[in-house]
């Protein structure tokens, strides 16, 4: 139970929150007041005063008997992490970045190396309290519509001020083993590891990979473990994904095993010369955080100072291609070589991932028992003569659709309405909609993902 100051605090912050809806005039679109963001989309400025969740950013209490936590829905994976640990528990799938909120991956989606066997986010939730469209505060509970439909909503049907979700127990170390795979051994592995846990006569709790080219792949299998021989250090001159090639076997703390992504935000920070040893030795280390990388990007993006600099050299235009997309087992490695000759990105990550029960999520209709994995790669790509920025990211999402597979929304997207209505069940998304924002609020889900309202 969480302490009568916690609690308190927590009723006074919500009541800050109602009390800054209504603030909102009449008729104008309610978003949060919030500055920062993990989305990779342009984001509408604010033209009235949004919700004020400043006082919605903690840890409200953890029940390590119970392992349950009740988190605000502003809380940080980073905070998160930091108040489960001592206990030995961590949220059942933990995002690769600090920054990602909680509220933010249930509405939306995250995906980690325990996805295999822990599912999604918000499988992990038991109940959460959701700010409607209406101004109305709904407790949310599993067979409840709101519930079901929330998952991938982005902030279309409300948003979550208090999340209670089931934690899981992990050792003070992870051991990790880099198994170096062909594209064609990529489906029977993890299929093994799925349906046994196990590989190679050791038990497996994390599971992820890189494809640096269609002739090198690894998977990188992480074991709980209560000691280490000699645990690495990722923070600082070395460089996590790097390791990968570089040695079969490794231990690290499990604060570090969660955010090993997080320093160098995958390998994305080698566009800003982070990864250069000179450039390293002077970059402070408490600004190697995928934060500060994506701040930088934003910077880029309202002042687009590299891409002045490149037209003066005479460099052709760049288009962004920041995508996750989960293709069906069975297709991956077809996937990967359609990627790699078409679009030749590298490298790329890779996350097996199934949902951990049977229950249906309306919005990101992944099948119960079928196993996915995450394809992720982020960067940029020269714009071919003739064509025109987005045709590559127009490619991927009609080969996804081919491949049987699904899209992200957390970047942009290209599709026409009728299409972005059937892939996302959007008419199933209006009718629950219409119950708790029938004045439409809260911008719609095409509008958000695609024309960037």
């Amino acid at each position: 139970m969480p302490s009568t100051s916690d609690a308190l605090a927590h009723d006074q912050a919500v009541g800050r929150l109602r009390a800054s809806y209504e603030r909102i005039p009449v008729g104008e679109p309610v978003r949060l007041a919030k500055r920062s963001s993990n989305l990779f989309r342009p984001r509408a400025e604010l033209e009235s005063p949004g919700l004020d969740v400043s006082g919605l950013t903690g840890v409200i209490s953890v029940d390590p008997v119970a392992r349950t936590a009740d988190v605000q829905g502003m809380c940080t994976y980073e905070d998160l992490v930091a108040a489960t640990l001592p206990h030995g528990l961590t949220p059942m799938v933990v995002p690769q970045l600090k920054t990602i909120t909680l509220g933010g991956a249930v509405t939306g989606l995250g995906i980690e190396s325990s996805s295999f066997r822990a599912g999604l986010p918000h499988e992990s939730v038991l109940e959460m309290d959701i700010l409607t469209g209406a101004g109305e505060l709904v407790t949310a509970r599993p067979g409840d519509d709101l519930f079901r439909m929330f998952p991938n909503s982005y902030g279309t049907l409300g948003y979550a001020t208090r999340l209670r979700i089931a934690l899981d127990r992990i050792s003070p170390y992870v051991a990790l083993r880099h198994v170096r795979v062909s594209l064609d051994e990529l489906a029977p592995v993890i299929a093994e590891i799925v349906a046994s846990g196990m590989y190679d006569g050791e038990p497996v709790h994390f599971v992820d990979g890189v494809a640096f080219s269609p002739a090198e792949a690894y998977l990188t299998l992480g074991r709980n473990s209560d000691a280490a021989v000699q645990t690495s250090d990722y923070t600082g001159q070395q460089i996590y994904y790097r390791s990968i090639q570089q040695r079969q076997t490794d231990f690290l703390t499990a604060h570090d095993y969660l955010w090993r992504w997080d320093t160098d935000w995958f390998w994305c920070s080698a566009a800003f010369g982070a990864q250069n040893p000179w450039v390293r030795r002077l970059w402070p280390r408490r600004w190697r955080r995928s934060d500060v990388f994506h701040k930088l990007v934003g910077f880029e993006n309202r002042h687009h100072v590299a891409a002045r600099i490149s037209r003066r050299r005479g460099q052709a235009p760049r288009e962004r291609v920041v995508q996750d997309v989960e293709i069906p087992l069975a297709r991956v490695a077809e996937f990967l070589r359609w990627f790699d000759t078409e679009v030749g990105m590298r490298p790329v990550w890779l996350c097996p991932l199934r949902l951990r029960g049977s229950a249906s999520w309306p919005l990101y209709p992944l099948a119960p028992g079928e196993t996915y994995v995450n394809v992720g790669f982020w960067g940029t790509v020269p714009i071919a003569p003739g064509a025109a920025d987005g045709d590559v990211n127009r490619a991927i999402e009609d080969a996804v659709a081919r491949f049987g597979g699904h899209k992200s929304l957390y970047s942009d997207a290209y599709y026409d309405r009728d299409t972005f209505n059937r892939l996302y069940n959007v008419p199933a998304l209006t009718d629950v909609k219409q119950r708790y924002d029938p004045d439409a609020r809260l911008t719609g889900l095409y509008e958000k993902a695609v024309t960037r309202r």
